[in-house]
């Protein structure tokens, strides 16, 4: 059965995800790293996929930005789809001088401002988490690749464009212990916890608040490999 925001019927994706936040990463991904694909969904040009990798089925689908899509695309992967696992696959600004752009972050938590956990299901503290097992199969994968992986606190924002400049990124990394900025972990950690499943974000370093190094959308899109290649290991990992 299909939802307003996905045509796939039960059968047509993986019970593991990889979840970029942009559609046309997921269509490199597939059209890059896995066989025999079909796509499974195009509404609102949120593109998806389904194919094997290493002979092991697999979907990519991406989420768009910030924590209401996510949330929608997530929980409807998670209930209606029977889906598994989620691993965000997406990029992030740093707060931390020892981070520098391509750099891959393993979130351990995600810190939010936000109040889409609390109005989601009243939870009122202000950190969700991931799945150890599913954090523990990345570790792995990027062992074997020999991929240098961050493991840290993230700060997943509900504002692209934030006043307060500087100060308030310096908070978050001295008070809070937050290395980098996203959008979309926190409520996707959270949608996971609600209903059972598994869900990790793994990020590539696409600008630094520190250094003012920044990358093109198109870099964004196509060369993020390292991160793609630790997600697709461990989400074909027993």
């Amino acid at each position: 059965m299909s939802t307003p925001h996905n045509s796939a019927i039960k059968g047509d994706i993986a019970k593991t995800v990889l979840m970029p936040g942009d559609p046309l990463r997921a269509k490199f991904i597939a059209e890059t790293y896995l066989e025999d694909v079909v796509q499974f969904n195009s509404v609102r040009n949120m593109f998806g996929y389904t194919g094997t990798y290493k002979g092991e089925k697999i979907s990519v689908m991406g989420s768009g930005m910030g924590m209401p899509s996510i949330g929608i695309y997530s929980y409807e992967l998670y209930d209606q789809y029977d889906v598994e696992n989620i691993i965000r696959i997406g990029s992030a600004g740093s707060y931390s001088e020892d981070l520098n752009v391509y750099d891959v972050v393993l979130a351990t938590g995600s810190y939010s401002e936000s109040s889409f956990a609390k109005t989601q299901n009243g939870y009122d503290k202000d950190i969700t988490y991931p799945s150890e097992s599913l954090n523990e199969k990345i570790v792995l994968a990027a062992n074997e690749l020999n991929i240098p992986l961050h493991q840290s606190l993230i700060h997943s924002s509900d504002v692209f464009y934030r006043e307060g400049g500087i100060e308030y990124t310096n908070k978050l990394k001295d008070e809070k212990g937050c290395s980098c900025v996203e959008m979309e972990s926190f409520a996707l950690f959270h949608n996971a916890k609600v209903l059972g499943k598994n869900a990790a974000c793994l990020l590539t370093i696409s600008d630094s608040f520190v250094t003012k190094e920044v990358t093109t959308a198109k870099e964004r899109e196509n060369s993020f490999t390292k991160m793609m290649e630790v997600a697709l290991l461990a989400a074909t990992s027993k």
